[in-house]
């Protein structure tokens, strides 16, 4: 039993390294400078080790349909992306990928594109990868296999905790950054209002000349205006009230 479940974790390690090594690739290309993808310190992307077991255990039976594979692989892979980053991103308060200035987007959190690719990588990975990974376990013995893998594992776990509560702590700055943010953006009613108030009270009077004499200012700035008037009418209560007092 326990075997059984070293050689999956395997499989998934493996799988996940793979695709760490294509996103690191295709992220360099883009930006056209070494990028070291990837949520956790060690080289692998998880996601991609969780779809390709996904892959292997529902779509290894249809090894005799390779259309089959693609289509049901491309529609697998793509609700894996997909709440993935929805998981991640209520978790975290981040969204760790973003596919929004792509046309073929689906929310940000897919695109056609990647999912046409990943439906072409479940080929590769039901025909080619996942029996040159059997293959390979053939080389060792179980016990072998079980060293290699619990030491891998234990490697992992420790990469999972440490990695989470770097990205938490992420997440607590993100929140404490939008809250000051929120808190700022209250203030400036407050502050525009106050600057407001003091340029108003340095204007001695608005000419009734010069509004004759261009009439399209009371049209154009009637609002602001009649804001002036009411200022000044509220200044002027307030210091009769003063003296009443």
């Amino acid at each position: 039993m326990y075997i059984s479940l070293i050689k999956l974790f395997l499989i998934f390690i493996i799988i996940s390294f793979l695709g760490y090594i294509l996103e690191v690739i295709v992220c360099s290309y883009n930006y056209k400078k070494l990028v070291n993808r990837g949520f956790f310190f060690g080289p692998y992307c998880p996601i991609y080790g969780l779809g390709g077991i996904i892959i292997i255990w529902c779509l290894n039976r249809y090894y005799e349909d390779p259309i089959v594979v693609f289509i049901m692989g491309t529609v697998l892979t793509s609700l894996i992306e997909y709440y993935t980053s929805y998981v991640l991103e209520k978790i975290f308060h981040n969204r760790w990928w973003d596919y929004s200035n792509r046309p073929d987007n689906i929310n940000g959190r897919i695109c056609i594109g990647n999912s046409i690719f990943f439906g072409v990588g479940s080929l590769v990975i039901v025909y080619w990868l996942y029996p040159a990974i059997l293959s390979l376990f053939n080389l060792f013995t179980d016990k072998t296999l079980i060293i290699i893998g619990s030491i891998l594992l234990f490697i992992f776990l420790l990469d999972v905790i440490a990695s989470f509560v770097i990205a938490y702590n992420l997440r607590h700055r993100i929140i404490i950054a939008e809250e000051l943010k929120a808190e700022k953006l209250k203030r400036i009613p407050i502050i525009i209002n106050k600057k407001y108030k003091e340029e108003i009270e340095k204007l001695k009077i608005v000419s009734n000349r010069l509004i004759k004499a261009f009439p399209n200012i009371s049209k154009n700035n009637k609002e602001e205006l009649d804001l002036i008037w009411r200022f000044r009418k509220n200044i002027k209560e307030s210091k009769k009230n003063k003296k009443d007092k």
